[in-house]
């Protein structure tokens, strides 16, 4: 078969630094066409994928085989939704929208117009977080009573743009863009929620969005979740802890793909997705504990499974549905951190 044309609306972070090259690194998938209105970008894509450069997404629909949206939060509903108007089988950058109302609309129109429709929630294929779902599928942590999940960087000088200059119409802050990874990795282990308690701050002079934010989610089967997004923790917390009946697992620093892929190296080759062992973590008790090799990180899954959905109609790496029930708990964080109340789902 030939291999399916991707057309990648953005080359900003998203773009250029995880979804180009990861689509590039797929077998069965070919960067075809990249839309950017800023020419360095657009040099860069060219020389580096061979990539018919446009300004305007409208100009992909009829060359293309699959469109991955990577540009800002705020224009994810409206390319979406041409896109999907337009025939055409859509990956989107998280967060898919800015409301649950927004992304159930925009699943109603994919299965009218029979597309898929897939959001790139790449931390699912976190080698942490594919080393905890082995061991809780194992029974190593017995029954699991809470979650510790944590980004958190030392920024203290804002880098600019959008995430943090702008206001909600950019969808930008903390909570929809680390806090999609976190909620969904925590619903992905312990399951739906059942109330939301959050504190989103601003601690950056100049900042619009939430730079400091703290969610708590107790989940319908008792156990508890305390994330944390942060641009502003001079000394990090663990990246998980995990507490069972039987034992826990503690795990430090972030996967090593996002480096790896920020690096210039190439998704896919020898080692890219190991985690160094001196950076394993933790299984047991603080008496009988013992260190646990991480799984591989595997990014490239996310794109595997895509192109099996488009040609063996299997289903996408992400079900939308998933999604939705994330984005329902952040628009809950949204409304906790505003009114200073938790929220019953």
């Amino acid at each position: 078969m030939t291999d399916l044309r991707v057309g990648l609306i953005g080359y900003g972070v998203a773009g250029a630094f995880f979804h180009a090259p990861l689509i590039a690194a797929t077998p069965g998938l070919r960067l075809s066409a990249v839309v950017t209105g800023n020419p360095e970008r657009a040099a860069e894509a060219s020389s580096r994928y061979g990539a018919r450069v446009v300004p305007d997404a409208a100009e992909l629909w009829d060359s293309v085989d699959l469109v991955v949206v990577a540009s800002p939060n705020r224009t994810h509903v409206p390319l979406t939704e041409a896109a999907l108007k337009a025939g055409l089988p859509v990956v989107v950058d998280k967060p898919l929208s800015a409301t649950a109302r927004q992304a159930r609309d925009l699943i109603g129109l994919a299965r009218e117009r029979g597309r898929m429709l897939t959001v790139f929630q790449n931390r699912r294929w976190d080698g942490d977080f594919l080393t905890i779902e082995r061991l809780a599928a194992a029974g190593e942590f017995g029954t699991v009573h809470r979650l510790e999940s944590r980004f958190e960087r030392w920024r203290p000088v804002p880098k600019g743009g959008w995430r943090e200059l702008g206001g909600a119409e950019e969808v930008g802050g903390l909570l929809y863009d680390l806090g999609s990874h976190l909620v969904d990795q925590a619903l992905r282990l312990l399951g739906p929620v059942t109330s939301v308690y959050a504190e989103a701050d601003v601690r950056r002079s100049g900042v619009a969005s939430d730079d400091d934010t703290f969610v708590a989610l107790t989940h319908a089967n008792g156990a508890r979740s305390h994330l944390w997004a942060s641009a502003v923790a001079p000394r990090l917390g663990p990246r998980f802890r995990v507490l069972g009946s039987r034992a826990g697992y503690v795990k430090h620093g972030l996967d090593v793909q996002e480096d790896r892929l920020r690096a210039g190296l190439a998704p896919g080759s020898p080692g890219f997705g190991d985690d160094p062992e001196e950076r394993w973590g933790v299984l047991g008790t603080d008496e009988a504990g013992r260190r646990i090799r991480t799984e591989p990180g595997d990014y490239l899954g996310f794109y595997r499974s895509v192109v099996s959905a488009l040609r063996e109609g299997t289903p996408p790496p992400v079900d939308p549905e998933e999604v939705v029930a994330a984005l329902t708990v952040l628009e809950a964080a949204r409304r906790s951190a505003a009114e200073g109340v938790a929220v019953a789902l």
